[in-house]
């Protein structure tokens, strides 16, 4: 995998990540408070910024109350 799809691919998770976070009104910060992830790694993670661990993956899918495979459906 080139360096360009490896970024695409990360600034898609994170613009599903954001969708899914806005439609259930949730903000950066109840999202943090909900999974124990500081609200800047959150806004990191949605700008296709960061590469999370597995871990990290679901606490977000648990904090919002998605299957793993939603947060992937881009």
């Amino acid at each position: 995998m080139r360096k360009g799809e490896k970024n695409e691919r990360l600034k898609a998770f994170g613009s599903n990540l954001k969708r899914i976070r806005k439609s259930q009104g949730h903000s950066l910060r109840s999202l943090s408070y909900e999974c124990s992830i500081d609200h800047s790694d959150i806004g990191k993670i949605e700008r296709g910024e960061t590469n999370i661990t597995l871990l990290t993956f679901f606490q977000l899918a648990d904090a919002l109350k998605v299957s793993p495979a939603e947060l992937l459906e881009f």
